[in-house]
This record gives structure tokens, C-alpha cells and sequence, in this order.
């Protein structure tokens, strides 16, 4: 009787095996025993983050899904992620790196916790860190597959930052990811740059739900289920999941795909 229950019910073959039932001391040689095996491309991808700044401090927005492929298969993701006292970062791309951003970053905050030199991390300080982790992994050919946004306030400045898997990073008052680079990017710089100092947090949120909405619309790996986040000087608050109202009835004067061609 075989008692790895990873063999039950499926194909044994001893000279092939296609569904990687052996257990790993037993494993047949084959092109993974050559040399360890990176990450050549993400599996489970969140899409777009959108941040903003307005008067008060930062404002960001993503939705909670993770697609598998181009399976819409996780629909509860937080994709926001509340860093120390003054940040918050969002991500796109693979969502077990994510993970394990998330991970090294609350390490990173416990041990300046734990040192009690009257020092706390800022957003300034968790970009640089991100870029140089980001960096150093992608010089290992081995990148984190994420673009990620750094937004936060301390001592009443405002600090809105992006890296990606490269390392490159960049700063400005309207920052997007994925897909909403092309679609949410435009309708933000229209609304935000030049107003950066007069938005107040009502005007903010308005345009980040009509830019979500935008998304959902266009964006095939998006979902109408996100939050925001909103960082000002009292802290950080990440709102729970709220859906965007949204009509289809439009769809009815399309011509010119599927069965309705005339």
C-alpha cells in the first residue's frame, strides 16, 4: 500500500512523473535537480494600486482581487498594507511576494521597535529600504514580481513614492500601477496636479471611487470590491471593502461583436 497521500488517486509512472507524486528523496532526475529554479513569472496578480496626494496627507486605493492567471479566483485580497505608525503601501503583481514583503516589513518594524532609540520609521525610510531590497534581488535575477506604491505622513510632510521589481523608483502627486498606469493615470493628473494643496478628503475620495469605477469598467483583471486607505497626521485608517456603483445598460447600443453585428 503507498502511504504518501500526494500519490493517491493519480497516475504512477516510474520512469515520468508528470504530477509530481514522488516524495523528493524518491524523485526521478529531472531538469529541476540541475540548479535551483527562480520565479520566471508571477502566478496570482493583484492589478492596478492608485494613490494620490490631497491637502490633508495621502490618499490610496486598490481592489481585493487576486487572479489566477486570467481567473478572477481570490476576491477578499487586502492589497493595502498598514506599515508603523505613518505608511501604508499597495501592491500589484504576484501576491506571494507580497507576502513576503509584507513579512520582512513587519520584521523590519519590530526590530526598531524592540531598539527603543526614540526613532520610528516614516515612508521615507520604508521606500528606501523597498528600493534597495528590490534592487538587490533583481541583481540575483531573482526579483520580487511587484510594483509597489509607498505613501504615508510624518511631522506633517507628505511622502508618495513607487519601486518596482527593477528598482526604479519615482515620485509625484498622482501615482498608478498595472493597468491603471494607462486608464486611471490621465483622469488623476487632470483632477489632482496643481490641486495637490486645495483637495480636501471628501474631493479626494470621489475621485479615486470615479477612477475605480473607470477601472472596473476597462480592466478585465479588476473587481468592484476595493478600499481605500487614507493617511493624514492622526494616522493610518484602511476602510473596509465597499463596491462602486456601476450601469451596464449602455451595453445594449453596442454592435459589432458577438451575435448582435447589425
Amino acid at each position: 500500500m503507498d502511504h504518501f497521500p500526494t500519490n493517491w488517486g493519480r497516475p504512477r509512472n516510474d520512469a515520468f512523473d508528470m504530477y509530481g507524486t514522488y516524495p523528493i528523496h524518491q524523485r526521478p532526475k529531472d531538469m529541476f535537480s540541475d540548479g535551483v529554479q527562480h520565479t520566471q513569472q508571477p502566478i496570482v496578480t493583484g492589478t492596478s494600486v492608485l494613490a494620490i496626494k490631497f491637502k490633508d496627507g495621502i490618499m490610496m486605493a486598490a481592489d481585493n482581487l487576486a487572479s489566477y492567471g486570467s481567473l478572477a479566483r481570490f476576491k477578499d485580497i487586502q492589497r493595502l498594507h498598514k506599515v508603523g505608525d505613518y505608511t501604508v503601501i499597495g501592491a500589484g503583481g504576484d501576491m506571494s511576494d507580497f507576502q513576503y514583503i509584507q513579512s520582512i516589513l513587519d520584521e523590519l518594524v519590530i526590530d526598531e521597535f524592540t531598539a527603543q532609540d526614540g526613532h520610528n520609521l516614516g515612508p521615507k525610510e520604508i521606500h528606501e529600504y523597498l528600493s534597495q531590497v528590490m534592487y538587490a534581488r533583481r541583481s540575483k535575477m531573482n526579483p520580487l514580481w511587484n510594483s509597489l506604491l509607498i505613501g504615508g505622513v510624518k511631522n506633517g510632510k507628505r511622502f508618495l513614492s513607487y519601486v518596482d521589481l527593477l528598482g526604479t523608483t519615482y515620485s509625484a502627486s498622482t501615482l498608478a500601477t498595472g493597468y491603471g498606469a494607462y486608464i486611471a493615470q490621465p483622469l488623476l493628473r487632470k483632477a489632482v496636479e496643481g490641486h495637490e494643496d486645495d483637495l480636501t478628503q471628501e474631493q479626494a475620495t470621489r475621485i479615486l471611487e470615479d477612477s475605480m469605477k473607470v477601472l472596473y469598467y476597462r480592466d478585465a483583471r479588476s473587481l468592484n470590491k476595493y478600499q481605500i486607505a487614507t493617511i493624514t497626521d492622526r494616522g493610518v485608517e484602511i476602510s473596509e471593502s465597499r463596491s462602486a456603483e456601476t450601469s451596464w445598460s449602455f451595453a445594449e447600443g453596442i454592435r459589432g461583436y458577438g451575435a448582435q453585428t447589425q
